[in-house]
């Protein structure tokens, strides 16, 4: 058919490319898969970021977990954020389904189970490589952020990381900042107004108040030693596969603050560490954010801003950041603007807000004359999305809704004891699961507080024992006291002028 033909060929033109990519699935056209009509993403492009976004049960995690595997066959490290457990069977190879060639088929490649090296992290007390950051690695502007303070505030966390560098003290963990507070109000007030300026008691205790509020989500199991170094992160297996890093956070769902405290520090790290890049044939290493709308849900605008600051720069890093969600408009503007590829999956019009934001999401692709893209929203299977993403010269490739290829590893969680099986064979857990408390803030400001209040009962002693030693008794000996009184002088006065006479 004519228009089959031309759609083929407009396809084929749109996602040519001379470098190394990964194919998505095929393109289709009034409903159909046309054969050999394949949706590429060039590996050049992929530090360009993305949105993988649709209604429950459309097969956005399904995309995640093709994504993850093409990138770690090409060579390419993945890190996962696993909010509902289902991606840790990444380590198994598919069990295959007739249904799965059927799909193969119509898309025109193969279809080949596979298996894939994983490391399952960990940000709380479930088992895996635990994820750790110290105090002053966040740095004053970090955690000012992440406790939402005002201005005061910040300057007063700026002095409490100056008075500890100055001090030589290393600030670990919530409990050593905590007592760097307390103090600067308390034993060490005078200290602190003389060389730093007087601090409000109330500045203080609104603070440890904030941070109360995040140890109450957990972040007393993230701030400490041993520190997660990034680069732990872009390892390759034997066989050349970049790792899949699973971090696992079934647990930590309902605690949003926990989720943008170490998603912001990670990004900053990553930013810090890793060197720049420009453009280059291919990414260091791919983040997936799932459920990214517990980020800028609860973030506050400082927080969005750092967040927004830090897409817009990391992707010369050769960092690609993915965000996974269920609407578009869940995603902040800004940031929505600098993601190059985009995969969505249906949405549903349930309500005239749903048909609200199906328009809105409309108007975020380019237009097409193969598709109604409002319509097509609405009508996408499972295992199928409209997808745009760049060509090699930066440049958005044709709209194509696509019938996606399936996983090559196995589409449902590990068992108990494969779980426990993949943590144990972990070179990493063995690196970062040994509990380190060594001396910092917390116990040097202890030990000072201590001396102190000795030195203090020691100098009120001294004044006592001298006043006791060195003053003179006014007390005169009796015999003394006679002979030098008036009446016994006039007496022996008066005995003398008689025996003179």
């Amino acid at each position: 058919m004519a228009g089959t033909e031309d759609f083929f060929n407009h396809i084929e033109k749109g996602y040519a490319t001379k470098g190394d990519y990964i194919i998505m699935g095929a393109a289709m056209l009034n409903g159909e898969a046309v054969k050999d009509a394949f949706v590429k993403i060039p590996l050049k492009t992929l530090n360009r970021h993305g949105l993988i976004a649709g209604a429950t049960g459309t097969g956005k995690t399904k995309t995640l977990q093709v994504l993850a595997e093409n990138l770690s066959q090409k060579g390419i490290p993945v890190l996962l954020m696993d909010l509902k457990g289902d991606l840790s069977g990444l380590a198994q190879p598919s069990p295959g389904h007739a249904k799965i060639d059927e799909r193969h088929a119509k898309i025109g490649i193969p279809f080949e189970a596979s298996s894939f090296p994983i490391e399952i992290l960990s940000l709380s007390e479930q088992d895996g490589v635990k994820l750790r950051a110290t105090v002053s690695e966040f740095g004053p502007v970090l955690l000012s952020r992440i406790l939402d303070l005002s201005e005061t505030q910040e300057g007063i966390v700026a002095v409490v990381f100056k008075y500890c560098d100055d001090q030589k003290m290393p600030l670990l963990d919530l409990k050593d900042f905590k007592k760097v507070l307390q103090y600067a109000t308390g034993a060490g007030k005078a200290e602190f107004a003389k060389e730093y300026g007087r601090i409000s008691t109330s500045s203080t205790g609104t603070i440890l108040r904030k941070i109360i509020e995040l140890e109450q989500q957990g972040a007393e199991l993230f701030f400490g030693e041993k520190s997660f170094d990034v680069n732990d992160l872009t390892r390759i297996d034997e066989k050349g596969r970049g790792y899949i890093n699973i971090l696992r956070l079934t647990d930590i769902q309902d605690r949003p603050k926990l989720f943008s405290t170490f998603m912001l520090s990670l990004l900053a790290e990553i930013y810090a560490t890793f060197p720049e890049q420009g453009d280059s044939d291919q990414p260091e290493l791919v983040l997936f954010i799932d459920e990214a709308h517990l980020i800028f849900k609860e973030a506050s605008k400082a927080l969005l801003n750092q967040i927004e600051s830090i897409v817009k720069l990391i992707r010369s890093k050769g960092i690609g950041l993915y965000f996974v969600t269920q609407n578009p408009t869940d995603v902040p503007n800004d940031v929505l603007s600098q993601l190059g590829l985009k995969v969505q999956h249906a949405l549903r019009a349930f309500t005239a807000r749903d048909r609200k934001a199906i328009k809105l999401t409309a108007e975020n692709y380019p237009e097409s004359e193969y598709y109604d893209t409002k319509e097509v929203l609405t009508s996408l299977g499972i295992g199928e999305a409209l997808i745009s993403a760049l060509d090699e010269k930066g440049r958005p490739t044709p709209l194509a809704a696509t019938l996606l290829r399936a996983p090559m590893s196995r589409m449902d969680v590990l068992t108990d004891n494969e779980l426990a099986e993949v943590i144990d064979k972990s070179s990493l857990v063995k690196k970062y699961n040994e509990i380190i408390d060594r001396e910092s803030a917390y116990e040097i400001l202890n030990e000072k507080i201590d001396d102190a209040e000795k030195l203090a009962e020691k100098e009120k002693n001294k004044p006592a024992a001298r006043r006791t030693s060195s003053r003179k008794s006014t007390r005169q000996n009796p015999v003394i006291k006679v002979l030098t009184s008036a009446t016994f002088i006039r007496g022996v006065l008066g005995v003398l002028k008689k025996v003179m006479r």
